[in-house]
């Protein structure tokens, strides 16, 4: 028997094209032998050989064949390698499980066939969101986004996923930080009670300068995550935590209209203030009923102080209504903050039994419990028409946390850089800000001293942070890691005790390998 189910007719084919140059010697070295049909009776018949011949390419094949013809099978197998070598592991993440790119390739004249496995593995795993106990059970740390030792990922852990996987939504936590900056240094170069440090009104243009082209940057990024990968973006807003970080986007934007330079912020039209506060309404309206609701969601269980990024959102709009001349709008805002901040504080300081979100050592998580009150006394002030005794009560209780998260400073080594880490800076600009603004009402020594350290605080350490983030992003090129969070199991994955007892050894093996010195003459044998 042939070699190949086609090694047959390809040598026949072989003997036909090149019968007018080489000869039939030339092509099968058996055709000219005699043979004896009495002595192939009469003897055992042997083995048959057929040897290969190699298919000619180039010129002469091209010329033998006319240039017309080609071979199907080539094509379809360098078509199915092609295919093979695409990971297709992420294919269940992206929006509609990757039926959109199939379709470009078939209109590129690519026809792709779906992968029945793949869709098997990871259907179960993404099309339903995990619940909110999953999060809880499957992930730990302060911002629950490390992978427990005792749980699976849906995606390679060994292998860099696709960038927009990997950008988070809380990667808008620098456009809060950067944009808080710009209204810190319009408020130094206006505020009368600072008039002796001399600052220009440049600082403040060019940090709103910044501020809006990262806005727009980071903005166009996550568009992209949303068009492409849906399902990742679904399943960050179901994250206990990452889901307060979509309020993120529209308080930047309200940072960036208080920020605008005195020169361009003329005349600012009513109608931003309702585009800006229109999706944050309707993201409370989701997250505050699901807090009243009693379900999985509500507040006693999933309580954290990333919450206090959902409550904000409401001074800031507060604020910037009243700035505006606005009357209904921003106390309407102001009462809905307030009512919601108070049981969120009294939750937060309680720590329900069933509340497990909160870690035991100190984070720069903390800092947001200063956030609401330094930006409710400004509001209420605005709105007011003078900074009275409930503002004076707002700002005393932020500085009040302040101290108490300063004094405990050395509770914040040891834990991991993140992104996460700006949106926790802007709560020590706004109670830089807030003394600012109590510098005006109460002027002596103490209260610009405050001031000015406040103030030089927060500029240090946005300014660390920024090279924090330069170094992750150009040097370390871990800026963006994959992010597991959103690759959890829908379910408990079975035999756990053994995955973790199989994890832990792999680290301990890896910590010993790297304690062993290198190019050790005496280990080398």
């Amino acid at each position: 028997m042939p070699a190949s189910p086609s090694g047959l007719h390809i040598s026949q084919a072989a003997k036909v094209i090149f019968i007018d140059k080489a000869g039939p010697t030339a092509i099968d070295g058996q055709l000219n032998q005699p043979s004896d049909s009495d002595t192939v009776n009469s003897q055992q018949p042997k083995q048959e050989k057929f040897h290969s011949q190699p298919i000619p390419t180039g010129n002469s094949y091209g010329k033998a064949t006319g240039g017309k013809v080609s071979d199907p099978f080539e094509s379809q197998l360098r078509i199915s390698r092609n295919d093979n070598q695409r990971d297709k592991r992420f294919d269940s993440f992206k929006t509609w499980s990757g039926k959109l790119e199939r379709q470009l390739s078939n209109l590129r004249g690519k026809p792709q066939e779906p992968d029945l496995e793949a869709n098997d593995c990871h259907s179960a795993e993404t099309e339903t969101v995990p619940a909110v106990d999953r999060y809880f059970d499957a992930l730990e740390g302060p911002e629950l986004d490390t992978l427990r030792a005792t749980e699976v990922s849906v995606l390679p852990e060994d292998k860099k996923w696709p960038f927009l996987l990997r950008f988070p939504i809380s990667s808008f936590g620098m456009c809060l930080g950067v944009s808080s900056q710009a209204i810190l240094w319009k408020t130094l170069a206006i505020s009368p009670s600072m008039s002796f440090l001399h600052v220009s009104l440049t600082v403040n243009f060019i940090l709103w300068c910044i501020s809006l082209a990262l806005m727009a940057t980071i903005s166009l990024i996550y568009s992209l995550k949303i068009i492409f990968y849906f399902e990742t973006v679904r399943r960050e807003y179901h994250h206990p935590i990452r889901v307060n970080f979509f309020f993120a986007p529209w308080i930047a934007c309200l940072f960036l209209v208080l920020g605008l330079p005195p020169s361009v912020a003329v005349n600012i039209h009513a109608a931003l203030w309702y585009v800006c506060m229109a999706p944050i309404f309707c993201l409370e309206l989701k997250i505050y009923g699901q807090w009243m609701s009693g379900g999985q969601r509500r507040l006693s269980k999933v309580a954290n102080p990333s919450n206090h990024l959902s409550i904000v959102g409401n001074f800031v709009g507060a604020l910037l209504g009243a700035s505006m001349g606005l009357k209904e709008g921003p106390i309407f805002f102001f009462a809905v903050g307030l009512a919601h901040y108070t049981v969120l504080f009294v939750t937060l300081y309680q720590r329900l039994p069933t509340n497990e979100t909160l870690p035991k050592d100190l984070h720069p998580v903390f800092f947001l419990f200063v956030a609401a009150p330094s930006v409710a006394c400004m509001a209420w002030a605005k709105i007011n028409g003078d900074f009275d005794y409930g503002s004076r009560i707002a700002y005393f209780i932020a500085m009040f946390l302040y101290a108490s998260l300063a004094v405990r400073i050395n509770f914040f080594r040891g834990f991991r850089f993140s992104l996460a880490w700006w949106a926790y800076t802007f709560p020590m600009t706004g109670a830089s800000v807030a003394t600012i603004r109590y510098s005006m009402e109460v002027t002596n020594v103490l209260t610009r001293s405050l001031s000015v350290g406040l103030s030089a605080i927060s500029t240090l350490t946005v300014t660390a942070l920024l090279v924090f983030t330069i170094i992750h992003a150009f040097i370390l090129h871990d800026l963006f890691p994959n992010d597991i969070s959103i690759a959890i199991t829908w379910k408990r994955p079975k035999f756990n005790k053994k995955l973790a007892h199989l994890r832990s050894a792999s680290s301990d093996m890896k910590d010993i390998e790297a304690s062993l010195p290198k190019n050790n003459p005496e280990l080398e044998l």
